[in-house]
């Protein structure tokens, strides 16, 4: 009798030819996504025609449909080449490539995030893309670890989730093969709790890896605890079917527990969604799952009685199930896609054979584009030019600026009547100004030239006020002193304002500390002094000097603004009073510089 049941429905469920859905969800995103198709085929808009493939990817790809988002993401790609838009044609190679990889055709898929990283519009971009290529291709888990590390870094800095969350499962994978049972699972929960707010079916996909990774590791209740969890979230109690989904797959959990009885409970609730909501499929497999259990029982009559129940409700069920209709509507509309694309090439075949007249109109075009070009060109190198100027008259007027400073302390000891003092001075003066003269006419200097500047410098401000501050000048042995170059006259004015605006105003004996170290690729320079503040030097200026602006710093941050804009240095300055301690900590760097 259980037989013919058994029977009876897969006969009917064959003949209606049921398939699941995402309740109207994927339906809803097909009509939007023809939608958007042929409006954009209407307006002859290849780039939005681009943009519809993408999205139609997108939801295949969301639906684990992979094959089908890697075949919209290749037509995207090619009318992005076509369109030469290198920010659309990186993010789409780079989407073939996961696709491809959630296929497992690994090859082609570190081939195309090898191309996506070649044309990375952003170095971020161009490192993500690098990394997942190595973590592919990588023959050891410890290189895959240092690749996907790396990602997971980038991922911080960046927030981008949905790649974070996507690393911190595939780290877990390689914990799995390392047996290192600790980190994995904190590397999936981590990725969980990153996907469940942005990517609901990446946290789904994320919450079964790690309930099977419990199950093979016989943690059977770790497993039952994370399935639970995300039953309660609110992704799957407002979607019926994948809720029915997660209860039977809990139920499977305590099968393998060995425990029926907590299984049975969970199935017939699944089994009273599925029939409440009219979800074919799952309330069947219910069923099937409830009938292996009563069979190992021997409980025949429980098994009998939920067949013939399932056979009496099963035309209510088909009346409530949308998916027969929801997958025809899916049929159609692939169907007019597949129309589209054909009125989309016939539309180009038409443009083609009118705009053979239009290529001369074109080539006039690329003239007067030319021209444009080389004007915009030739404004260009004005431009260019004009900041240069600009930064010579900046350097140069630090001259006088130094001169005119110095001169104060010459006039300081002249008239305290110290000859002695005021003719050694000079003639320290004299030297460093031979120094300052001669490097004027360059933007870049060799850095020991500059440190012997500045040595000279803090000699002469040391000369000026012997009691109120030591200085000390650290120099990392691993810079190179002649083949690298700096900008002239940069640190000077941090090292003035530590002195005539920190230190001297100390009734203590002070410190000054200058320092430079190499940091990778950057040139990073510390000036750190123990005086009274930035604050307090506010707080004791006179109100006379509290309206004149700083010219010796207005005049480097101006320089600081043009080499950055010309050179393209990245020079970044940070100054801040110190937290702990009264003082002024400042912070340079720059890339590094060789001849």
């Amino acid at each position: 009798m259980k037989l013919i049941f058994k029977i009876l429905i897969v006969f009917i469920l064959a003949a209606g030819n049921f398939c699941t859905a995402q309740d109207s969800t994927r339906v809803t995103q097909a009509y939007k996504s023809a939608a958007r198709l042929k409006k954009a085929v209407d307006n002859n808009d290849n780039k939005g025609v681009a943009d519809s493939y993408v999205g139609i990817a997108n939801d295949y790809y969301n639906q684990g449909n992979y094959a089908k988002s890697e075949e919209f993401l290749a037509k995207a790609r090619t009318i992005y080449k076509n369109l030469n838009d290198k920010k659309n044609l990186e993010s789409v190679t780079r989407k073939i490539a996961q696709s491809q990889e959630k296929q497992n055709k690994i090859t082609p898929a570190i081939s195309n995030y090898s191309k996506a990283a070649e044309i990375s519009y952003s170095e971020n971009n161009r490192m993500v893309n690098t990394n997942d290529a190595a973590r592919l291709s990588s023959p050891t888990n410890e290189q895959k670890v240092e690749a996907i590390q790396d990602n997971i870094n980038l991922g911080l800095k960046t927030k981008d989730k949905g790649d974070l969350a996507a690393s911190y499962s595939q780290m877990a994978d390689v914990n799995i093969q390392q047996k290192d049972i600790p980190r994995a699972e904190e590397n999936l929960n981590s990725a969980y709790a990153i996907s469940k707010k942005e990517a609901p079916q990446q946290a789904l996909e994320i919450n079964q890896k790690l309930t099977n990774f419990y199950v093979e590791n016989r943690n059977f209740d770790k497993a039952i605890e994370a399935k639970k969890k995300v039953l309660k979230e609110d992704f799957v109690k407002e979607n019926s079917q994948e809720k029915v989904n997660q209860i039977q797959e809990l139920a499977d959990i305590y099968i393998k527990k060995n425990d029926p009885e907590e299984a049975v409970i969970l199935l017939k609730n699944a089994y009273g969604i599925a029939l409440e909501k009219g979800h074919t499929l799952e309330a069947q497999k219910s069923v099937k799952r409830l009938d292996s259990l009563y069979s190992i029982t021997g409980n025949t009559e429980a098994s009998v009685s939920l067949y013939r129940d399932f056979l009496g409700k099963l035309p209510d069920i088909v009346s409530k199930d949308r998916s027969l209709v929801d997958n025809k509507i899916l049929e159609d509309t692939e169907q007019r896609i597949s129309q589209l694309e054909k009125e989309k090439e016939l539309k180009d075949q038409l443009i083609r054979k009118k705009n053979v007249f239009n290529y001369y109109l074109i080539g006039v075009l690329i003239v007067l584009t030319g021209l444009i070009i080389f004007i915009f060109r030739m404004l260009k190198k004005v431009q260019i030019k004009n900041k240069k100027i600009a930064l010579q008259s900046l350097r140069r007027e630090m001259n006088p600026h130094f001169i005119f400073n110095s001169l104060n302390s010459v006039n300081h000891f002249i008239a305290t009547n110290n000859e002695l003092e005021a003719n050694q001075y000079l003639t320290k003066f004299s030297k460093l100004m031979r120094g300052v003269m001669e490097n004027s006419a360059e933007d870049f200097i060799p850095f020991q030239q500059e440190l012997d500047l500045l040595q000279n410098y803090l000699a002469l401000e040391k000369t000026r006020f012997a009691d109120k501050f030591d200085y000390e000048i650290d120099v990392d042995e691993s810079l190179n002193m002649q083949s690298l170059k700096v900008p002239g006259m940069l640190v000077q004015p941090f090292l003035e304002n530590a002195v005539w605006h920190g230190l001297r105003y100390r009734s203590d004996k002070g410190f000054l500390k200058l320092s430079f170290e190499k940091e990778d690729q950057h040139l990073k320079i510390t000036i750190e002094d123990n005086g009274i503040g930035i604050e307090e030097s506010k707080k004791q200026k006179t109100q006379h000097q509290k309206t004149r602006e700083g010219r010796g710093m207005k005049n480097t941050l101006e320089r600081i603004k043009l080499l950055n804009d010309l050179y393209h240095q990245d020079i970044q300055c940070k100054v801040t009073d110190k937290k702990e301690e009264p003082g002024v900590l400042v912070q340079i760097s720059y890339k590094n510089i060789n001849v």
